[in-house]
């Protein structure tokens, strides 16, 4: 009897108490995408909790805040811009993981996501860590899937479906040839697909992805738990004391990424600028030569847009000081980062309904039918000739994202998840 009131006692404080969490991401670099930012604010967020928080990472590396264990599970890294197509090592082909990365890639495939969830399971077998749960960043691979079997309850976050994605980029590709090197690049998904058929509890961040992911990947819907992204006030956050400037919007683009919808508002704003005095800026730069770049030469748009480059976290806000509104002019978004850090500037902001982007702006912007240029026109002129519209929007946005979308938000109910992963794993 006395056995057994220890066994709940000790249950209980595992139940209530601090977590021994490990979070997977198998590229983690906040500079490379959406993970990384993923990564580094869940995982923060989740130690001011007071959780001990790991973080498992293949190459490019994450950022860690003090307090985070970082484990580096090396790679070949191939999509590195110093040994790009190449391993910077000749002898880590020895290594037959590595080989099958190398061919992979070779052959127009992404293998990243296989070969870093069977380097994870290696590493689990060989150092059987102590974890309460494992949390994998959309990697979907058989190696994390196996954890499981290990005796690790394990849940995934996927952000959204990423057949989206790529059959977006078929419908774009100019011919055959390009539409095939899409279709063996994503390839991965076959194995995304079927590994996230088999969790048992899905972190998905809207409803919309819910429900999308659900019919993309035939996940039955009862399997999700909607847990919506953080934005990082440390970098963004409202700094216009002098009062914004008039005529100039600024959108935060993927510049090349069909998806990202940023070819419609080029259009629009090349039929504003002949009514009336506007200015664009695109943070990010177009691949040369690429579908964007020949459009801002086809439109003579050189002396309207202006591409910043990459810049760093710090400088955001600056930027968004200097515009009149954002514009978010994407097909999809599975919850629509940009829209809520745009909002936590305290800018009014335009935005298509594509995906999730509804449930981020809500009330507190102005939304439009996705890939439709003249919606898009009409809504950024209206916008212009009404300062006190774009003020109340402004406000409007600040308080949704202090109120909704924090990471404090997000950690908090992450970890309502991984309670009741846990509390199932252990019926098993």
């Amino acid at each position: 009897m006395k056995r057994k009131k220890e066994t709940k006692a000790k249950k209980s404080k595992r139940s209530n108490g601090s977590l021994k969490i490990c979070l997977l991401t198998y590229r983690g670099n906040p500079a490379s995408g959406g993970q990384g930012v993923y990564i580094k604010y869940l995982s923060r967020a989740l130690r001011d909790l007071g959780h001990k928080v790991d973080v498992i990472s293949g190459p490019p590396y994450p950022e860690v805040v003090e307090g985070v264990t970082l484990h580096k599970l090396p790679g070949l890294d191939l999509y590195n811009p110093d040994h790009l197509f190449r391993p910077a090592r000749y002898r880590d082909l020895l290594s037959p993981v590595n080989t099958m990365e190398f061919l992979d890639m070779c052959l127009g495939g992404f293998p990243e996501p296989r070969t870093f969830g069977t380097r994870v399971h290696r590493w689990f077998c060989d150092r059987k860590p102590a974890y309460d749960v494992i949390h994998d960043n959309q990697c979907l691979s058989w190696g994390i899937l196996d954890l499981e079997k290990l005796g690790y309850p394990t849940v995934a976050t996927i952000h959204h479906p990423i057949t989206v994605d790529r059959d977006t980029e078929i419908d774009a590709a100019p011919n055959i040839l390009k539409r095939l090197k899409v279709r063996r690049w994503y390839t991965f998904l076959d194995m995304q697909i079927k590994v996230s058929r088999l969790f048992s509890r899905i972190i998905t961040v809207s409803e919309c992805s819910k429900g999308d992911i659900s019919h993309s990947f035939g996940v039955p819907e009862d399997r999700f738990r909607v847990v919506p992204n953080g934005i990082n006030m440390d970098y963004f956050y409202p700094a216009n004391g002098n009062g914004r400037p008039e005529n100039t919007i600024l959108v935060t683009n993927s510049a090349d990424t069909p998806l990202k919808g940023l070819r419609y508002l080029l259009e629009a704003v090349d039929s504003l600028r002949r009514r009336r005095p506007v200015k664009l800026t695109v943070i990010g730069q177009p691949k040369k030569d690429g579908a964007i770049e020949r459009q801002v030469r086809d439109l003579r748009l050189g002396d309207t847009v202006t591409f910043t480059g990459r810049i760093a976290w710090e400088d955001f806000a600056g930027y968004y000081a200097k515009a009149t509104m954002a514009v978010i002019p994407s097909l999809y978004e599975g919850f629509g980062m940009p829209a809520g850090e745009a909002m936590a500037c305290g800018v009014p902001v335009i935005s298509t309904t594509g995906g999730a982007l509804p449930e981020v702006v809500g009330d507190a912007g102005i939304l439009v039918p996705p890939a439709d240029r003249e919606a898009l026109e009409k809504a950024i002129e209206d916008l212009l000739d009404n300062p006190k519209k774009r003020e109340e929007l402004g406000r409007a946005g600040l308080e949704r994202v202090k109120g909704a979308f924090t990471w404090r938000h997000a950690a908090q109910r992450g970890v309502d998840v991984y309670r009741e992963a846990m509390n199932a794993h252990r019926r098993l």
